[in-house]
């Protein structure tokens, strides 16, 4: 298989490690030796990446309250036939990281972008939490104020999908109080910290028990953070309507034909309506008795 080696003119978003230096793709290590510059949100990290494994190129910083400036002179280098990479310190840049800026001046300016996808700690923090998350919404950082991350959270309270934030060290203690709060303290939480690092962690309990895990022991509150909460369960059906329904129904049809109507009338799971109509077939509803 040949090098993946960097085409002159492009912009590549590159994914890094989140922790471990050696989860690192091919590719990425391909475009990283072969571009002609590096943009780093911190270029400390990124020589750090970079010496691990044999690299030296020249870096730029491009960080959040440097991005528009720098963004505009990385996209007239882009311009003039320099390959750029971009990295941020850890995971996809652009995801709770720099680098949008850059990839939209760059798109606006015909500059043809490509991604070299690498390791996320949202999808390494599911993989290993084991909660059912069919569906879940990845949200970032909530507010770091607690007015604002409460209304933040009542917003997301009724959402049946897993919640995913990321959360700082110095936070997550009050992050977790207001989650049990807000969302109800019998949701289950996973908390994963320090992701393919040397003292990698993922503890699931109870969003009541979760505070008291953390407090247990000052090193539970070192290190980068990954919450994943439980979605809110589905609301059960509004029995009272189901069962007038069903009662309507079963006066002018069969069982079996007045449960798939009523479950298409009510969204309410099957199982449940036709539990409800074996009941009311056998004590008889208002219309089986005559008047």
């Amino acid at each position: 298989m040949q090098d993946a080696a960097a085409v002159p003119g492009c912009l590549y978003i590159v994914g890094t490690p989140i922790g471990n230096l050696r989860d690192i793709t091919l590719r990425a290590l391909d475009i990283l030796k072969t571009v002609d510059l590096v943009a780093a949100e911190d270029t400390r990290v990124t020589q750090g990446l970079l010496s691990a494994h044999g690299l030296q190129k020249k870096l730029i910083a491009l960080h959040e309250h440097n991005e528009r400036e720098v963004s505009e002179r990385l996209v007239a280098d882009l311009a003039a036939g320099k390959s750029v990479a971009y990295v941020s310190d850890a995971g996809t840049p652009g995801v709770s990281d720099p680098g949008v800026h850059l990839v939209r001046r760059a798109r606006a300016a015909g500059v043809p972008v490509q991604v070299v996808p690498g390791p996320s700690a949202a999808a390494a923090a599911l993989s290993v939490a084991g909660l059912e998350a069919g569906q879940w919404l990845f949200y970032g950082f909530l507010p770091s104020k607690p007015a604002a991350r409460r209304k933040a959270l009542e917003s997301l309270k009724d959402l049946p999908c897993a919640l995913v934030f990321y959360e700082a060290p110095h936070r997550v203690c009050e992050c977790v109080a207001d989650l049990a709060a807000v969302l109800g303290p019998g949701r289950e939480i996973a908390i994963a910290r320090e992701l393919t690092k040397l003292f990698e962690q993922v503890h699931v309990c109870r969003l009541e028990e979760a505070g008291a895990w953390l407090a247990a022991d000052a090193n539970r509150c070192r290190g980068e953070f990954v919450l994943i909460v439980q979605g809110a369960a589905p609301h059960e059906a509004d029995t009272d309507a189901l069962r007038a329904t069903l009662e309507i129904l079963l006066a002018e049809l069969p069982l079996k034909q007045a449960v798939v109507l009523a479950v298409k009338l009510s969204g309410a799971k099957k199982n449940t309506v036709y539990q409800l109509a074996l009941e009311l077939q056998k004590h008889g509803h208002p219309d089986d008795h005559p008047a």
